[in-house]
């Protein structure tokens, strides 16, 4: 039997990811449940690095976390010797929380890069050593604008793997450097635990860190915290983090596998002895405020969906495909909800009333992409929009159709939707010439992930809104791990600010373009 740490991990497995220089001391500690010491008596640690979220033209959210009670501090500067550094303080930082926490910086310049130093003061005065970051504050001019997107961490069980050297995808993508990165959801796989090694049908053998929180699937809060704990062991995740501003999103496995409002776990599905998904939503949907770099009052409903604007060039709609959806086996009803009327409603005024040249709908579920629920016996169970009917609009696609159709008779221009979830990459066009629903204008729909997961795919397209594949690139075998590493994904966004045109390039995990679509601006 392995002998467990403090942290939930292993010794042997701590060794071996000590050799491979993935984990720091106060990470160790950070695994369990953040009661561990720290290297110096009363000396508050950050745990787990530190994190971007949602720019402003004048700062952004800085995420934190520490082992013990403290305040979080943030200082800001134009260079990294952070001469003339402006001093913010954040919150206490308590278990209540799982001693999480953010501050939102304001009052900074626009469209300029901003260094960061992160601190904690705890009890009697005694700080924690610093933690620095970079990012840029929101342009006030048309200037260039690099976004990157993808989704699905640690999923199918391949957790990190130290003889890889940990996920790397996320230096790759460091290495573009991005102004913002959209994680399009199933950040955690809470569903999914993570063993000591995974034996390949080729005999290959994929191993992984481990940790106490990963060894069961999640129910308890603790539980579902102990998931967000695991991902952030990995150095390249880390600091990605400090490094790029993030806009998060959730779908279903930061909860379970294809949850939705009402629903029950299905019986089949082993190790759940909670089967309410509203249940375990409430849990993991408390754990992912706590353990993201997002602000849920800043959200238009105080949870998720929202605008993010980045200049005159950019606009970026969050949505929440998750929380108002009806049940999957429903989904061919006359009519059906993925968004929820007020969000529906949300969007079409948005788009309409945006002056940004570009608008990017972040939609955490592919529009197109037939999706069943593969945990149900229904085959007429479906997870996303699509339902297989090749006739007018039903079910979710209902909710889709009106806003396809406002963006028409608006005269909107500058759409572009990116999503995830489906582990591989394509590029979707959608065409009234070719769909049953013809009250639209043809769009771009780009698809992208995972990041360190099973890859799958492709899945058959529904012909209700007339989509195309264009490029898709998946694996020849279902459930591929990240062993092959080409079919690990990350979308790039690359807009021009002389010329407006936006690119978007579809890439593997090394960084290298698979495929590129140019997009000339609008009216």
């Amino acid at each position: 039997m392995a002998v467990e740490s403090s942290s939930g991990l292993s010794r042997r497995t701590l060794l071996r990811a000590s050799a491979t220089g993935l984990l720091v001391a106060p990470a160790l500690a950070a695994c369990a449940k953040g009661d561990g010491p720290g290297l110096v008596l009363n000396r508050p640690a950050l745990t787990h690095g530190v994190a971007v979220g949602d720019p402003r033209s004048d700062g952004a959210l800085i995420w934190a976390r520490s082992d013990r009670p403290a305040k979080l501090i943030v200082e800001t500067a134009a260079t990294e010797s952070f001469t003339g550094a402006k001093r913010f303080e954040g919150p206490m930082l308590t278990p209540d929380s799982d001693g999480t926490g953010r501050v939102r910086l304001s009052g900074l310049p626009a469209g300029q890069q901003v260094h960061y130093r992160v601190t904690l003061e705890g009890e009697g005065g005694a700080t924690s050593e610093a933690l620095t970051g970079v990012f840029r504050t929101v342009p006030a001019a048309s200037s260039d604008i690099t976004l990157l997107w993808s989704g699905d961490v640690v999923g199918q069980g391949y957790g990190i793997n130290p003889d890889l050297g940990g996920m790397q995808i996320f230096s790759a993508m460091a290495a573009r450097d991005p102004h913002l990165f959209i994680h399009s959801g199933d950040s955690i796989y809470a569903d999914n635990p993570v063993k000591e090694s995974v034996t390949l049908a080729d005999g290959r053998v994929w191993k992984n860190i481990t940790a106490e929180a990963k060894n069961a699937v999640a129910q308890t809060l603790d539980q579902f915290r102990g998931n967000y704990a695991y991902n952030l062991i990995d150095e390249h995740y880390r600091k990605f983090n400090a490094a790029v501003a993030q806009i998060v999103q959730w779908d279903d496995h930061e909860t379970v596998n294809n949850w939705y409002p009402g629903g029950q776990v299905p019986a089949a599905k082993q190790g759940y002895t909670e089967r309410s998904m509203d249940t375990l939503a409430t849990r993991s949907w408390r754990a992912f405020h706590e353990w993201m770099p997002v602000e849920p009052r800043e959200a238009v409903d105080g949870r998720l969906y929202r605008k993010v604007s980045y200049g005159p060039m950019l606009d970026v709609f969050v949505l929440d495909m998750r929380t108002y959806k009806d049940a999957n086996d429903e989904n061919r009803s006359p009519a059906g909800t993925i968004l929820g009327e007020a969000q529906t409603r949300w969007l079409m005024d948005g788009l309409r009333g945006s002056q940004a040249t570009w608008k990017i709908v972040a939609n955490d579920l592919p529009l197109g992409l037939i999706v069943k629920d593969g945990e149900q016996k229904d085959r007429t169970a479906f997870e996303g929009v699509a339902n297989g009917d090749p006739g007018a609009p039903s079910g979710r696609e209902a909710e889709i159709a009106r806003v396809l159709s406002s963006i028409r008779s608006n005269r909107v221009s500058g759409v572009v939707w990116l999503t995830a979830d489906v582990h591989y990459t394509a590029a979707h066009h959608y065409s009234p010439e070719r769909a049953t629903y013809q009250d639209f204008d043809e769009f771009w729909e780009f698809v992208s992930g995972p990041l360190n997961a099973g890859a799958f795919g492709p899945n058959d397209l529904d012909p209700t809104f007339g989509p195309e594949a264009v490029f898709v690139h998946a694996p020849p075998v279902q459930n591929a791990s990240p062993l092959d590493a080409a079919y690990q994904h990350f979308g790039e966004v690359k807009i021009d600010g002389k010329s407006r045109e936006l690119t978007v390039n579809l890439c593997d995990s090394t960084g290298n373009v698979l495929f590129t679509k140019r997009l000339a601006p609008g009216r």
